[in-house]
C-alpha cells in the first residue's frame, strides 16, 4: 500500500504562512517523527478520510473523546436541533443542569460540577480552587503527567526530590515555578519526601490517575491507595486528572474502576462529544468556594456552551444506558494487545506493551514503562519507523512517542485485525 500526501503537504505549508508552525496544537505538527502533518477532511465512525482521499483506521479519535466513533448519529444531531435554536446566549440554560445531573449521577463522590471550555481550563481552575479552599499555595504534579499547558504545569524537574521544580517553557516565570513540586510517578516515597520538605505549605497533588501522556502508564497496585493516604494525613486535597480517562474507563471513570475516592475531579474529551469542554467537580462544600457562592473567582463567557452541553449530553446518555459498553472497549483492547504480542515476538521486537480499558501503547523500550524516566528510555528512531510505515499501512496512531492510543467502540474485530496484520508487516521491516 503507498498512500499519497500531496495535497495534505500542501495545505500544510500553506497553512505554516499564517498559523505559527502550521497548526494550533503543536503535537499535530509531526516534529516528534518528522515528515508533514495530515490534513482531516472528513471521518465517520473508526475511520478518517484525508484531503487526498486516503481512508484510515484511527487511533487517536481527536485525542478520546471519539469513545463511540467519529460522527456519531445521535451526538451530530443534538447538536443540529440546538444550533437552530442559537448557538450562544451568555445566559443560564436547562440543559447546563440536565448534563450536570447526569454526571454527579455518574461519578461518584462528587456533587456539584462546574462547566469551562477545554481540560487546560478545567485542572487551571482546580488548582485555584484547591489553593483557595485550603490557604495553601504549593502544588505537587508528577513528572511526565500533562494538566494542560496553564503555567504552574509547564514545570521540569528540579535538582533533587525536594527542591523546587523550574519552567519549562519561555513565559512561565519563576515565581510560578517555586509553588509547584515535582514527585516521580509510581514512586510513593518521592511524594513523602516533598511533604515532609514542605510541611503545611502544600494544597493539592494532581495527578493522572492512569497516565497517558509518556504514553499509557498505569499506576501500581497500591499506588493510588497511598496517594490518598498520604493526603488525609497530611490535610492535601487529591485531585483526579480525568480529562483522558473520565467516562472513558468506566462509568464513573478510575474513581470508579479503582474504588478510590478524590478531592476534585477534573473532566474534558469525552463529556463534550467531540466539543470543546472541560468540567470540575467536587462534593458540595469545596465547590461552594467558587463565585458567585464562594471567594474563588472562576468564570467563562462562553461555558456552558448549549452546542458543547448538548453533544455533551446526548454522549452520557448513551454511555449511562449501555451496561456492555465498557466490557467491549476493553476486550477489544485486550485482543489488540494480544496480537500485538504475537506479531512483536515473532519478528523479535524489544517492546513492552501498557493497558487499561480502552487505553494502551506500544512502547519500544526493554524495560517496564512505570513513569516518564522509563517511557523516556524507549527507542525513538524506531517509533518514527513504526509510525510511518503504520501510516503507510492506512493505519493512523499518535504522532508521539509519549501518546496512548484510544480505542473506539466503533472499532470492528476487521479493523482490529487489520490492524494486527499491519504491525507484522511494518515490524518484519525493521
Amino acid at each position: 500500500m503507498f498512500m499519497n500526501y500531496k495535497r495534505s503537504s500542501a495545505l500544510f505549508a500553506q497553512a505554516e504562512k499564517v498559523i505559527p508552525g502550521g497548526v494550533n496544537s503543536p503535537v499535530r505538527a509531526f516534529k516528534a517523527v518528522g515528515g508533514t502533518p495530515i490534513f482531516v477532511k472528513e471521518a465517520k465512525g473508526a475511520y478518517l478520510y484525508d484531503e487526498d482521499g486516503n481512508k484510515l483506521i484511527d487511533y487517536i479519535n481527536s485525542w478520546g473523546p471519539m469513545i463511540l466513533g467519529h460522527a456519531y448519529e445521535p451526538v451530530v444531531n443534538a447538536v443540529i436541533e440546538k444550533a437552530k435554536k442559537g448557538t450562544s446566549f451568555g445566559m443560564p440554560t436547562e440543559i447546563e443542569t440536565e448534563i450536570a445531573e447526569l454526571a454527579v449521577s455518574m461519578v461518584p463522590n462528587i456533587d456539584k460540577i462546574r462547566f469551562v471550555n477545554s481540560g487546560t481550563e478545567a485542572c487551571m481552575s482546580a488548582i485555584r480552587l484547591a489553593r483557595g479552599y485550603t490557604g495553601k499555595d504549593k502544588i505537587v504534579k508528577f513528572a511526565g503527567c500533562y494538566h494542560g499547558h496553564s503555567d504552574s504545569f509547564l514545570i521540569q524537574a528540579g535538582s533533587g526530590a525536594v527542591t523546587f521544580g523550574s519552567p519549562n517553557s519561555p513565559g512561565v516565570t519563576q515565581g510560578t515555578a517555586k509553588d509547584t513540586l515535582l514527585a516521580k510517578y509510581n514512586d510513593i516515597e518521592s511524594v513523602k519526601a516533598l511533604l515532609e520538605a514542605n510541611k503545611g505549605e502544600i494544597a493539592c497533588i494532581i495527578i493522572e490517575p492512569v497516565a497517558g501522556n509518556m504514553g499509557c502508564i498505569p499506576p501500581k497496585d497500591g499506588f493510588l491507595q497511598a496517594l490518598r493516604n498520604l493526603c488525609d494525613i497530611n490535610n492535601v486535597l487529591l485531585i483526579f486528572d480525568e480529562v483522558m480517562t473520565g467516562f472513558r474507563l468506566a462509568k464513573g471513570g478510575t474513581q470508579e474502576l479503582f474504588n478510590l475516592k478524590a478531592d476534585i475531579v477534573c473532566f474534558g474529551k469525552v463529556i463534550g462529544g467531540g466539543l470543546p469542554v472541560g468540567a470540575f467537580a467536587a462534593r458540595e462544600e469545596i465547590m461552594n468556594y467558587l463565585a458567585p457562592v464562594g471567594p474563588v473567582y472562576q468564570a467563562g463567557t462562553l461555558s456552558g456552551n448549549p452546542l458543547a452541553m448538548a453533544a455533551g449530553l446526548a454522549m452520557l446518555k448513551t454511555l449511562n444506558n449501555d451496561s456492555e459498553l465498557f466490557n467491549r472497549l476493553a476486550e477489544k483492547t485486550a485482543y489488540l494487545h494480544e496480537g500485538f504480542t504475537k506479531v512483536l515476538n515473532e519478528n523479535n521486537i524489544t517492546h513492552t506493551i501498557n493497558r487499561v480499558g480502552s487505553m494502551i501503547s506500544i512502547h519500544f523500550a526493554e524495560e517496564p514503562v512505570v513513569d516518564f524516566e522509563t517511557s523516556a528510555k524507549g527507542n525513538n528512531e524506531t517509533f518514527k519507523k513504526f509510525f510511518h510505515g503504520m501510516l503507510q499501512e492506512g493505519i493512523y496512531i499518535a504522532p508521539s512517542a509519549f501518546e496512548t492510543w484510544f480505542i473506539t467502540d466503533a472499532l470492528s474485530y476487521e479493523d482490529l485485525n487489520t490492524t494486527i496484520a499491519a504491525v507484522k508487516k511494518v515490524t518484519s521491516k525493521f
